[in-house]
């Protein structure tokens, strides 16, 4: 029997080791009678807090090592560990109605798995755990802070924002360069943006991927040439990180608009 797992850089995994930390993660969870998808377990600290609330808990892991621990130290599992990587895994399949996501999440890829629940934001009401201090920080920033970005706003767009705590670096197996942050996503009620969703999110990307700019500067490329002089809008002479999510909402109305002229 495997009675620990060494942590490999190549997959970011940082494991945790203070029990405390991860009974107030489980904690995060907002309904436990949904179904709960938990990422990256690695030995299941987070795990056996969420299985002592009876949650149906599904697994996944791309770790084979961790995979082999999980499945010997915790036959509550059987059938539920998914020896997968997350990026890759069609949720629709798995899960055909609601359910929460909650991990510690590898640093190396933590954005990606926020872009991956977005895509099924229709199905996950509620989604914690911990990340990299300073992406918790973006993802949660306001209007206005260097923070403030790409993920901030696709992410606000749907989902109301929870910084909750810090935690230590000394509280991992290695112990990380960085902090981390536990946060929580609670689907807000949105269900329709108001404008195209698609040019939302090019407007969004494309005034950050040049933030330093005004937005009249970075975002010509999706404008028509015979409309770029005859801006007057003021929102063009803000900086991306000054504008709210309603009014990217506005600003990508005024595009759709130009564009149709």
């Amino acid at each position: 029997m495997i009675k620990s797992v060494k942590p490999k850089k190549a997959l970011g995994q940082h494991f945790l080791t203070d029990l405390n930390i991860a009974s107030r993660i489980a904690a995060t969870v907002q309904d436990y009678t949904l179904p709960i998808l938990e990422i990256g377990p690695g030995m299941g600290v987070l795990t056996q807090f969420l299985l002592q609330q009876g949650s149906d808990v599904t697994v996944v892991e791309i770790d084979k090592e961790s995979v082999k621990y999980l499945t010997e130290h915790f036959p509550q599992l059987q059938g539920r560990i998914l020896e997968f990587d997350f990026l890759k895994l069609p949720l629709d399949r798995l899960f055909p109605g609601k359910f929460c996501v909650i991990g510690n999440y590898p640093y190396n890829i933590s954005s990606q798995i926020f872009f991956k629940v977005l895509d099924y934001k229709e199905q996950i009401p509620c989604c914690s755990g911990m990340l990299q201090k300073e992406v918790a920080e973006r993802i949660a920033s306001k209007p206005g802070n260097k923070a403030y970005g790409i993920l901030s706003v696709l992410l606000q767009a749907w989902y109301d924002i929870e910084y909750l705590f810090t935690v230590d670096e000394r509280v991992f197996n290695p112990p990380p360069k960085v902090k981390s942050a536990v946060i929580r996503m609670t689907r807000n009620s949105v269900t329709q943006l108001g404008c195209d969703e698609q040019l939302f999110k090019t407007v969004v990307k494309t005034g950050f991927n040049q933030r330093r700019k005004t937005l009249r500067n970075s975002l010509k490329p999706l404008l028509p040439e015979n409309a770029k002089e005859k801006i007057s809008d003021s929102i063009f002479d803000q900086r991306p990180e000054q504008l709210s999510v309603p009014q990217f909402i506005e600003l990508t109305n005024r595009i759709a608009s130009l564009r149709n002229m």
